[in-house]
This record gives structure tokens, sequence and C-alpha cells, in this order.
């Protein structure tokens, strides 16, 4: 009795099968109402985890280090262009948007799975649901997208108050900033997947420590990627982060006076970064679900 019922929940292929696109998207459409809502209920730490981090490095490098008069950086050096428009603050901010965004992605969907996939095993009432597996898995990444996405516009106005240093921004690309704004929030939620199917859930913590801060902290987020010219050999390694990519197409998008990549090289990354991710990320949760 208890394989009959395996099979059925696993490969219901001909409800699957049989079911039409406006079934699909009505079927997405209440996964992620049934995700809002959680959201709502857990607003509260969804900013504390979203700001904590963003706020706290703004506030001691372009906050208290200016009154102090110990700035880092300025001029050429922070720029990697020179320029008046190329202080610290402004190589920071668009940096710390990046990394708020894929942090966001990477929470959003990489800690509720390591929960789904755990002992209870509550990823299988998703998996019951008329569609594909696939479909369930992609649901979960335009969750985390969506979250990245508000996760950028909740951080940039605030790290753009605390400043106490000039911040130049300017908003002559608006189309560069909507599909690089998309294309991050598309790669964090895929990151997520990716990490959340392949990451033990008991080490769900460990993964925080051996992958997101080594991102981040080697994501031109605090640093133009063109400062990196010093250190050659670390300026090619981090191009396998896809963090640089976003990090320099926001500044791309927000800080002309900053040198950055070339916009065609950081949307052609970008683009590849989601695609590789999304197969990696889909691929190891049907694996984990119906294997």
């Amino acid at each position: 009795m208890s394989d009959t019922v395996v099979h059925d929940r696993r490969r219901p292929e001909g409800i699957r099968a049989g079911a039409s696109w406006r079934g699909t998207l009505a079927t997405v459409q209440g996964l992620l109402l049934r995700d809002l809502r959680v959201l709502r209920r857990e607003f509260g730490a969804f900013l504390a985890r979203t700001i904590a981090q963003p706020l706290l490095f703004v506030f001691v490098f372009a906050y208290v280090f200016p009154r102090i008069g110990q700035e880092i950086g300025g001029g050429a050096g922070a720029g990697g262009g020179g320029g008046a428009g190329g202080g610290f603050a402004t190589v920071l901010v668009p940096g710390l948007v990046a990394v708020a965004m894929v942090f966001q992605g990477i929470t959003a969907v990489a800690l509720p799975l390591s929960q789904e996939f755990g002992a209870t095993r509550e990823i299988e009432d998703r998996v019951l649901a008329p569609v594909r597996v696939e479909v369930v898995a992609l649901a979960k990444v335009l969750f985390g997208a969506a979250q990245s996405l508000l996760a950028g516009l909740v951080v940039l106005p605030l790290v753009l108050f605390v400043s106490a240093g000039q911040v130049v921004l300017r908003l002559d690309r608006p189309l560069l900033l909507v599909v690089v704004a998309v294309l991050a929030a598309l790669l964090a939620g895929a990151l997520g997947l990716a990490l959340g199917t392949r990451v033990d859930p008991r080490q769900i913590g460990l993964m925080f420590s051996l992958v997101v801060l080594p991102l981040t902290f080697l994501g031109a987020v605090y640093y133009p990627w063109a400062a990196l010219a010093a250190v050659r050999w670390l300026q090619i390694v981090v191009l396998l982060n896809p963090l640089v990519y976003v990090s320099e197409g926001l500044r791309a998008a927000l800080t002309p006076t900053v040198t950055t990549m070339p916009v065609p090289v950081v949307l052609g990354a970008l683009t590849a970064a989601v695609g590789i991710l999304l197969w990696a990320g889909v691929h190891g949760f049907v694996r984990r679900t119906i294997a």
C-alpha cells in the first residue's frame, strides 16, 4: 500500500501531463501567495536580516570613518577611474545593494529548503501540486527573486540616508538598472535553490561560512573590480564569483563616474550564471524530491 502511495505522489503523470498553461500559472500563483502569506507574518525578521549587514557596513565605513578623518579610498584609487564622484561611499553603495539582494535571495530559498528537506519532509506537500516538479522549483526561484528585489528597494535609500560621504548616483541608464536588477534577483533565487538542494540540512549554517561570506568579500562589494588589477591573479579568480557581476552591473547603472566592467560582459555573465544555476538548482530539486 505504501509503495502505491509513493508512486502516485512522485509521478502523477496523468494529472501533470494534462495540466494546461492556465492551470500551471494558477498553481504557481497559489504557491507564491502561500509564501507571501508566510512572509507577511515574518516581515520583521525579513527586514532585520535584509538591512542589518548593509547598514552596519555603511555606518562604519561611510559615516564613522569620514567623521574621524579615516575615510577609506577616495579619488582614483577608490573609483578605479578617478574623479570627484569616485569616492569610497559612491563605490560602496551599489556594492551593498548587490550583496543585500543576493544574500536575501539565497536566504529566502535555501533556508526554507533546509527545513522542507529535513526530517519533517514538508516538501512532499508542495510536490503534490498538479504541476511538474520543475515548476515547483521555479516557483521557489521566483519567490526568492521577488524578495531579492524588495531587499534592493529597501536597502538603497537607507544606505544613502546613513552615509556621511558624498554619494554620486545618477539614473541616466534606467533600462540597464532594471535589467541588471532583474537578472540579479533571478541569480539570487537560482543560487539559493542550487545551494539549498545540495547542502545537507544539518550543515546549512556551515554554508554561510564557507560559501556566502567568501562570495561577499570577494564579490567586488567594497571595491570596484578594476581596482584588483594590483593583484592580477585575484582579479582573474573572482571572475568565477557571480556577485562580482551584480556589483559591477549596479555600478555601471548608478555610478557612471566609477570605472566598471564593460556592460555587455556584465550582462552576458549574469545571463550565463542564471542559466547554469537554474539548471543546477532544478536538477538538484528534482533529484531530492523524486529520486
